[in-house]
């Protein structure tokens, strides 16, 4: 994350069984734990669903079915003491792997830095007893 520089984000919701597949994160400076939609960064002159394919396929071995467009979000926050601004094409879709849902914890290794991947209750992050980023509205696809 490059201050005063807006990066282009894609992140995908998987949902399974009433939960919400995330990463953990923790800020030092706010001494703060959190979670974070799956996916990342989108190349130069790559299309973001070809980026979330990308990332998905990189962080679960996955492909993605009947992918769609959920929403499209500004997120302006402030980590370690810096300020950031992603815009995020949020998606959502169907994963082929299916022994991603067999699993509490996931490793995640990309080439700059490795996460692991949980289930955490949708209900818990519409109570905000869990900060889920980028915030999207996840009502429609609790049921």
């Amino acid at each position: 994350m490059k201050e005063g520089k807006i990066d282009q984000k894609v992140m995908l919701v998987v949902i399974h069984d009433g939960q919400l597949l995330v990463s953990k994160g923790y800020d030092k400076t706010k001494n703060q734990h959190f979670y974070r939609l799956l996916g990342g960064g989108v190349n130069f002159q790559e299309k973001a669903e070809d980026a979330i394919r990308r990332e998905i396929r990189e962080e679960l071995s996955s492909e993605i079915e009947n992918l769609k467009l959920l929403d499209v979000v500004q997120n302006i926050f402030e980590y370690d003491g810096k300020k950031g601004h992603q815009i995020c094409f949020v998606y959502t879709g169907n994963l082929t792997n299916k022994s991603v849902f067999e699993k509490e914890i996931i490793h995640v290794v990309e080439p700059t830095y490795e996460a692991e991947a949980v289930w955490v209750p949708i209900k818990e992050i519409l109570e905000n007893k869990i900060l889920v980023y980028p915030q999207v509205d996840l009502k429609p696809l609790a049921s």
